[in-house]
């Protein structure tokens, strides 16, 4: 059967087609010292008789092999055949593409409504989907954009597919893509329309290098590559799909650099443990490892996570009680992130009193140099940052508690 859609399926039933897959992961593994795998529209591996079984010969050999299984394995984790959609259910020792996060990153910044419920478990690694099974926040691969589909440029630029130059009468490639033009179909002179799309390409960009989870970016996304509008270019080797080395988008480059060393400085955007539900009774001053608020400066409620029209939200993320990779606790620095994902400009009251310090601005999206403008300017306790509509603020605390 072809689960794959793309006429290969292999049947892992068959005993010598599981030594073959097996033999080949080992040989990459030793001999040409490959250190991990991604297995396309992994689904399709762990059906025995149609149905999609977690207990399958397939990940039984791969938990048993001393080889194969200390290397990293990453699964797209969804076939095109019914019950396909797999996120969440791969064994303990897998990471995986994690589809419910696309969905909902993109679904937020471009103004769907009643989204924030689903933007905090995504942004805070996907425990829902992964700390039952004793999986860490590395198991939940973030992802904005794929080569399936289209690149970031394009995802602020387009409503609908471009993919008539494929042949197939723009019928091929994925009809609903959950993008947003910022109001034209297309390349555009206006300039609101163009800083607007710059703007949502750094929100974006922003949000995934700075989620709990193991972020994965899109070749070409960093320096603002577009397929004009095409979201199946496999078969296109021409301008749509090469990269143009000379129309690299400079200031996105530069942004997406310093998100990436932001990231791997600060241990509070990569933690290795999930974050307390609750604060522990030796803690009486009541700091917990993350607390969201709104832009009031209250924290969220239960009814504030499911309004409607909500899309303005603030998190707190402490750096203490971070976990090393060999065990021993850390510290690192303690971060404000605002969100303004309306079309108005809100006002967010830094927090204060449990939380009181002083605050230092890192970076605002909506500034036309977003890491420069207003850099290292402090806030005090319960003061007040304005953001822009569709806009992201990232403050560093400076003051110890």
């Amino acid at each position: 059967t072809d689960y794959t859609g793309t006429g290969n399926t292999l049947n892992v039933r068959e005993p010598y087609v599981l030594q073959l897959i097996m033999d080949s992961l080992r040989y990459w593994i030793t001999e040409m010292h490959v250190d991990g795998f991604r297995f396309d529209l992994a689904s399709a591996l762990a059906r025995e008789l149609h149905e999609v079984d977690r207990l399958s010969s397939f990940f039984d050999l791969i938990q048993q092999d001393p080889v194969i299984r200390t290397v990293k394995l990453i699964a797209e984790p969804w076939d095109v055949g019914e019950g396909g959609y797999q996120v969440g259910n791969f064994p303990p020792h897998w990471a995986e593409w994690n589809g419910h996060y696309r969905d909902s990153m993109r679904d937020l910044w471009r103004g769907e409504p009643d989204t924030l419920h689903d933007f905090g478990r995504r942004f805070t690694g996907s425990a829902d989907l992964y700390a039952d099974e004793g999986r860490t926040p590395a198991a939940s691969v973030n992802l904005i954009t794929a080569h399936d589909g289209f690149t970031l440029t394009d995802l602020v630029t387009y409503n609908r597919k471009h993919n008539r130059a494929n042949g197939d009468h723009n019928r091929d490639g994925e009809s609903w893509n959950r993008s947003w033009n910022c109001g034209v179909e297309g390349p555009t002179d206006d300039v609101a329309i163009n800083t607007l799309r710059t703007r949502q390409r750094r929100n974006l960009m922003a949000t995934l290098l700075l989620s709990q989870g193991m972020p994965m970016l899109l070749g070409g996304d960093e320096m603002g590559r577009t397929q004009h509008g095409n979201n199946n270019a496999y078969c296109q080797d021409s301008e749509l799909s090469w990269f143009d080395w000379d129309s690299v988008d400079e200031e996105m480059l530069d942004f997406t650099r310093r998100l990436v060393a932001l990231r791997r400085e600060h241990r509070a955007f990569r933690r290795r443990d999930w974050f307390r539900v609750g604060v522990p009774e030796d803690e009486p001053d009541g700091v917990r490892d993350i607390e969201w608020c709104r832009p009031d400066g209250a924290r969220m409620t239960d009814e504030d996570w499911h309004t409607d029209d909500a899309a303005a939200i603030a998190v707190y993320l402490s750096g203490e009680h971070l976990v090393d990779r060999h065990g021993p606790p850390v510290a690192d620095d303690s971060f404000y992130l605002a969100f303004n994902a309306t079309t108005k400009a809100t006002s967010f009251r830094l927090p204060d009193g449990w939380l009181g310090a002083s605050w230092s601005l890192v970076f605002d999206t909506a500034a036309e140099r977003p890491f420069e403008a207003g850099a290292g300017e402090v806030h005090p306790p319960a003061g007040v940052i304005e953001l822009e509509p569709h806009g992201l603020v990232l403050a560093r605390r400076v003051e110890p508690r």
